[in-house]
């Protein structure tokens, strides 16, 4: 009888198939612009975008972040790369018996510190405690709601004017050959700095995790226009991603290594453990999708937020079925989606 593994939760191919074949097979669809089978990363239900997340991260807190800083701010991020702007945060936690009123302290206050900087309230929530032994420690569950970006509508129309655009919403099967690939910054730095401090490793002593509400930062983008898709490179990382919209877009990419901005702490360390940085799980990136004509626009949009300060364009859509990674020296291999994230419970 086959069993549960870790890596039907690490973002990749394996848990593709466990969530269309075992989970969402038994449920019943659903008519909206965007259902739960599109597996985008919020659903669309009448004018309502809504969307859920359960995070299990060790250690719970880690340089850089902690445990409550990553279920805001992904859970805020997931309403956002819609195209939408997040209204307010349900919070269940569930905490293990034993479990230090000190550290729950510390991670509520993240989580506290976390809604202000973004602005989105959290308006609802649950606790629950288990014995010991049940759980590891504390596991946290946001859910939020947002309604479509006031700016949405005129950047999908600037996009409009350069071709025909398939869906309402910055969905991951919007893109087109032609389009322009983006990342908002340095690809790895969570997967790699929580990997450090939890194992011991100690590859860099400033490598931090990345981890950060983007709500504002996608606004600022959807202000000027001709953006079609937009996703968190979370677990599987950007190459789960890119496979991702080109699998559901029906298209292939052609993205050059040499543009993909890497801290060279992350990519020592990937390096000597013999993994791929692109296919490690961020925090506080995003990957965009948009018309040629306003690739420059966008890259400079972002690069004047402290979030986006490293972005760059990496590449474009192309009408094959691979996404193709051109290197350094002149080669090409295919970047193929990871089974699984290869560090895995970062998030």
């Amino acid at each position: 009888m086959s069993k549960i593994v870790m890596n039907h939760g690490a973002g990749g191919e394996m848990m593709q198939e466990l969530i269309s074949k075992h989970i969402i097979s038994h449920f019943p669809t659903m008519s909206s612009e965007v259902p739960l089978d599109s597996m985008d990363d919020s659903a669309v239900v009448g004018d309502v975008v809504f969307t859920i997340d359960g995070h299990t991260v060790k250690p719970l807190i880690f340089p850089g972040g902690d445990i409550g800083r990553i279920a805001v701010s992904g859970t805020v991020n997931d309403i956002s790369v819609m195209g939408a702007t997040p209204l307010a945060i349900g919070c269940s936690v569930i905490m293990e018996e034993g479990l230090e009123i000190e550290t729950v302290d510390h991670i509520m206050k993240s989580m506290g510190d976390t809604s202000r900087e973004c602005g989105v309230p959290i308006a609802t929530g649950d606790t629950k405690v288990m014995e010991s032994g049940s759980l590891d420690r504390m596991v946290v569950t946001t859910s939020a709601i947002g309604k479509r970006s006031q700016h949405l509508d005129d950047n999908l129309r600037v996009a409009s004017e350069h071709r025909v655009i398939k869906y309402n919403w910055c969905t991951d099967s919007n893109l087109a050959p032609g389009d322009a690939i983006i990342v908002s910054g340095t690809m790895g730095d969570h997967g790699v700095s929580l990997l450090s401090f939890r194992e011991g490793y100690g590859f860099e002593s400033n490598l931090v995790s990345d981890v950060a509400p983007l709500n504002k930062m996608i606004e600022r983008c959807l202000k000027v226009g001709g953006i079609v898709s937009m996703k968190d490179p979370t677990r599987g990382g950007l190459a789960n991603t890119l496979n991702e919209w080109c699998s559901k877009s029906n298209i292939g990419m052609d993205i050059e290594k040499s543009q993909i901005p890497m801290r060279e702490g992350v990519v020592s360390a990937c390096d000597l453990l013999g993994i791929d940085p692109l296919s490690i799980g961020n925090e506080g990136k995003v990957v965009i999708g948009c018309i040629p004509s306003v690739a420059e626009d966008i890259v400079k949009a972002l690069r004047s937020t402290p979030e986006g300060k490293d972005a760059a364009i990496i590449g474009f859509a192309n009408k094959s079925d691979q996404v193709v990674l051109r290197t350094e020296i002149g080669g090409r291999r295919v970047l193929e989606a990871p089974s699984g994230d290869p560090v895995p419970r970062i998030c």
